[in-house]
């Protein structure tokens, strides 16, 4: 007699066992593909990277590091993460007798911490660039003595500022308050600003007042690897990276450090902060950093860079004002305050014609819900294939933009409730219309990485 076996699971795509699921899954791809996503901390992952992400890793624990698991069945995964840590120590060309890292990371706000947690440890004394200046919250942020972010919480935190007048970070303040906070640990990294970095000049404040320097180039790391920004390395005691930006990796993070602290970091990414590692993740990045290494990527950092330029080119002709007055990396951060209006209006009317960017807080402001900026960043259309003739189109929009915008406001009056009630009327759906349909006839003669959702 023969014996039928019982499985406990579904087989088939998810198209068939979850057509719900799968619609909004297909109605995102859509938006993906006929919008333009000027999100500077957003990409698109390739083909190869969102395959991996689905292999049978995805099912196995592999709790510490490889030779030395808490489970059994982890040849595999031992390979996968060994290789990961070749590919991205070779990544940014880096001599292995001074440097190591670690691929456990979930992202970068948490490789941030297991950096503090291992190195200065919990009240010590951090500096990070100001948050309304283009810094991030785990640098260490606090609103009118509310902590903010946990880092201000378990640590000790104190900004440095850019000059209001240039946009440029001032570094002379920044060593007069290195030298009265004496930090144990200064952040150099951004996520909301235009210019590379002076590496040396925080090498020499670190110095001086006795700290570590921690390089988070979590925004501008397939820069760094391209050659198109200075290499942080030379002068950091440490580097931490997400790996889904601008290195089109999965979702990720990466700490590197010189061997000195390998012990530290490794002891505070596991056990004390994370569990297994998710391998399917470490998998992925194997295939970004093999991409990252190639001529081919290394020409994709360097026309970022251009289409940066170009856009802040022609945005100044159209008389917008950038803080910087430029850009040097991917990025611009866009004061729509000078144009009378906010960051949460513009963000809203660009997203109502396709364009996806974000508001966000430039010196001066007052509240990070409605700011006076909205960034803007590259890298995403330029995997797309977009040029810098593309860039001027894009300004092209933002000026239809800022029109509609105005004219909405001078409607409404300056309550953010009103405008976004006035937006939603019949008097300004036609043009707003009109100028969605373009910019997806725009978007659709660039194409976005294959995915089994097309």
């Amino acid at each position: 007699m023969e014996s039928s076996k019982t499985l406990f699971f579904e087989e088939g795509t998810t198209k068939d066992i979850d057509p719900e699921l799968f619609e909004i899954l297909q109605d995102e791809e859509g938006r993906q593909k006929t919008g333009i996503n000027l999100i500077a901390s957003e990409n698109y992952a390739s083909q190869a990277v969102l395959e991996v992400l689905g292999t049978p890793l995805q099912n196995k624990y592999a709790e510490g590091y490889p030779g030395a698991r808490y489970y059994r069945g982890t040849e595999f995964a031992d390979k996968v993460e060994l290789l990961a840590q070749k590919r991205a120590l070779e990544t940014f060309h880096l001599d292995t007798e001074k440097w190591g890292v670690n691929v456990q990371p979930l992202s970068g706000t948490p490789a941030n911490f297991e950096v503090y947690t291992a190195l200065i440890g919990k009240d010590a004394k951090i500096m990070g660039l100001n948050l309304q200046d283009g810094g991030h919250l785990s640098h260490g942020f606090e609103n009118k003595g509310k902590k903010v972010s946990a880092t201000s919480y378990y640590f000790e935190s104190k900004p440095y500022f850019i000059n209001e007048e240039t946009g440029l970070i001032d570094y002379d303040k920044m060593e007069e308050i290195a030298e009265e906070f004496k930090p144990n640990l200064i952040i150099a990294g951004y996520s909301a600003y235009s210019r590379d970095l002076d590496y040396k000049r925080f090498r020499d404040v670190c110095d001086k007042v006795g700290a570590i320097l921690l390089v988070d180039m979590a925004h501008f790391c397939g820069l760094v690897a391209g050659k198109v920004l200075s290499d942080p390395f030379e002068y950091a005691d440490i580097v931490t990276t997400t790996t889904h930006k601008i290195l089109r990796g999965p979702r990720g993070g990466m700490i590197f450090f010189k061997r000195e602290y390998e012990e530290k970091v490794n002891f505070a990414v596991f056990p004390q902060h994370q569990g297994g590692p998710h391998m399917n993740q470490v998998a992925a990045l194997c295939i970004a950093l093999k991409d990252a290494s190639s001529e081919r990527y290394h020409e994709y950092a360097r026309q970022v860079t251009a289409n940066a330029k170009a856009m802040a080119e022609a945005m100044l002709e159209k008389g917008f004002e950038i803080m910087t007055g430029g850009t040097e990396n991917h990025l611009i951060l866009w004061n729509v305050k000078a144009s009378g209006l906010s960051g949460s209006k513009v963000e809203a009317v660009l997203e109502k014609v396709n364009i996806y960017s974000n508001k966000n807080s430039i010196a001066g402001d007052k509240s990070p819900m409605n700011p006076g900026g909205v960034r803007v960043g590259t890298p995403a259309m330029t995997t797309r294939g977009m040029l810098e003739e593309d860039m001027k189109t894009i300004v092209d929009y933002f000026q239809k933009v800022i029109d509609i915008s105005t004219r909405v406001q001078e409607k409404a009056g300056k309550k953010l409730k009103d405008f976004f009630a006035a937006l939603e009327t019949e008097e300004f759906a036609t043009e707003i219309l009109a100028c969605k349909d373009e910019v997806s006839e725009f978007c659709s003669k660039f194409p976005v990485p294959k995915s089994q959702f097309q």
